[in-house]
């Protein structure tokens, strides 16, 4: 017997194959049935090439990026003050990757209806790949209406941030053929109550929209602080202002932001946030004194909407890690995924997914038409909300079902199940928690009559379907009692955020998902776990068109 037969304990068998190098376009049906829907299909060259990034080269990078997270460089070895961080090379690799391919940029670059659809699609794919790397790209998307509110601002700014370039070197943005942008509104002893913020804006050469003013403050969360410009919020003399204040000065100069330390977070490894205060940093007002709150909120809708993009990818990536290990598993001599209380559980994952997506996508729509549609602009307002609140709200508990689907394996840090659990409480958290979501809902509905007239009008596209029937009279009794209304909003705003999911199925046409979601979700034949769906459920069929590589 040889030496390597006498020490040879065991032979590897009964093991999934690493998931490499699949597309996560083609192989996603529900989201290019999605996107075909909701008028993004004419971008579908540009949504094939995304994916099968997104699903190779782009699948490492994001690994690497997280494993090598940002340093911060204050000074440098002679003493001076730096206020830089250092990413790594994977991290710059996403975000060329994403600029060129137009994740920032698409719904702004195109005029067809339906871009801001194929733009959703988009930041599905790449934050399938990789979550930190999305802060920035955000937020670069989500500026645009801001900036809008002062021309001189948007002239020399808008050029670069919706450019395909990226460019990471700081430079004053006129010797620059991109630009990414930041963010700075909490502070500590407000936190979402931005209206409590003392950060103090000084005039430098008068008052007023498009006009400098040094600040002088501090901000708690201070995200993606290695962009080249960021928009800010702080007290001017006729109240809070909005600012852009960018990270290099016209002159060359460095602007006076010093950072203090980065935010040692659950999840998010790639991409840095930060705390850091303003010594008379220069930014120039964007919008009115006293309007502060209102121009950025501009911004804020459309990160929101991107957070809800981010759940329902990251379930979205959960749930293709579980089907592909369970499609190659095997367990008391059948796969995985044909045992029969494992095809409950992947199922209702898929469902719930499905569901998720489908609803992303209708607001992106939403959210495209806002500017010729009346209707639509006042649904995006309301359903974002919505969205925001429920979609991230369902993603740790997804997460954590997909684990539990590849058993002791999806623990450990070699899968990307972990990264994903981490990465999955931040969007109910980030713009906004679930308070604030359920909050800005019944400000809606309560203070903006054409909002709910446009919520019910979508509700009425499900009419005749007997769950969403008894689904909205339900919501019709709830909102009519006002007298506790705010104690029971979470509630409400989850029957909303299902019934709306419903229709949406429902509109879609696959009778197999849109009558299971409707009997599970808005009936009484579900338990709270997954996997929990009624053994008449047509499983197989929702699974099948769920990860077709």
């Amino acid at each position: 017997m040889t030496t390597t037969a006498r020490f040879s304990t065991h032979e590897v068998t009964n093991q999934a194959p690493p998931l490499e190098g699949y597309d996560a376009w083609q192989s996603d049906l529900p989201l290019r049935e999605a996107i075909a829907r909701e008028g993004g299909g004419w971008a579908e060259d540009a949504l094939s090439a995304y994916g099968r990034l997104a699903g190779g080269e782009m699948i490492e990078l994001g690994r690497l990026a997280n494993e090598n997270k940002p340093k911060l460089k204050l000074y440098d070895r002679y003493g001076h003050r730096l206020d830089e961080v250092e990413l790594h090379p994977a991290y710059h690799r996403l975000m060329s990757l994403a600029v060129e391919h137009g994740v920032p940029s698409f719904g702004w670059q195109h005029r067809e209806p339906g871009a801001h659809v194929a733009r959703m699609g988009l930041g599905y794919l790449h934050y399938q790949a990789d979550q930190g790397t999305s802060c920035p790209l955000t937020m670069t998307y989500a500026c645009v209406p801001s900036l809008l509110h002062e021309p001189s601002i948007a002239a020399a700014w808008l050029p670069k941030v919706t450019s395909k370039v990226y460019e990471p070197a700081l430079r004053p943005i006129a010797q620059k053929a991109g630009a990414t942008i930041g963010m700075g509104m909490t502070e500590k002893q407000g936190g979402s109550d931005v209206r409590a913020n003392t950060t103090r804006a000084h005039p430098l050469e008068g008052r007023g929209s498009g006009k400098a003013y040094a600040l002088v403050g501090h901000k708690w969360f201070f995200s993606a602080p290695m962009s080249d410009a960021f928009l800010v919020l702080a007290q001017a003399d006729g109240g809070i202002a909005c600012f852009l204040m960018p990270r290099v000065l016209p002159d060359g100069t460095k602007n006076a932001i010093r950072i203090q330390r980065l935010k040692d977070k659950l999840g998010d490894w790639s991409n840095a946030s930060s705390e850091v205060e303003l010594h008379e940093a220069v930014g120039w007002m964007v919008g009115e004194e006293g309007r502060g709150v209102a121009t950025i909120l501009e911004m804020v809708a459309l990160t929101r909407q991107d957070c809800m993009i981010g759940s329902s990818s990251l379930m979205r990536q959960a749930l293709v890690q579980a089907l592909h290990h369970c499609r190659n598993r095997k367990a008391f001599g059948r796969l995985l995924s044909e045992q029969p209380l494992m095809v409950n559980v992947l199922s209702d994952l898929a469902l719930e997914s499905e569901g998720h997506t489908a609803f992303t996508a209708r607001i992106a729509r939403a959210v495209d038409a806002s500017a010729r549609d009346p209707q639509e602009a006042a649904f995006a307002r309301v359903a974002t909300a919505i969205g925001k609140y429920w979609v991230c709200k369902r993603a740790p508990a997804f997460v954590n079902e997909a684990q539990e689907c590849l058993g002791g394996a999806g623990y450990v840090e070699e899968s990307v199940l972990p990264r994903l659990y981490r990465q999955a409480p931040l969007n109910s958290i980030w713009e906004g928690s679930g308070n604030i979501q359920c909050l800005d809902v019944l400000r809606a509905l309560g203070r903006e009559p054409q909002t709910r007239d446009a919520l019910f009008a979508e509700l009425a596209l499900g009419r005749g379907n007997h769950w969403i029937d008894a689904s909205v009279a339900e919501l019709e009794r709830q909102l009519a009692d006002v007298a506790t209304l705010e104690t029971r909003s979470r509630y409400v705003v989850e029957r909303l955020a299902l019934t709306l999911e419903a229709v949406t199925l429902v509109r879609a046409g696959n009778a197999a998902v849109s009558d299971t979601f409707c009997e599970t979700r808005l009936g009484t034949a579900h338990g709270a776990a997954f996997g929990t769906l009624p053994a008449h459920a047509p499983m197989r069929a929702i699974t099948e068109r769920a990860f077709t590589n």
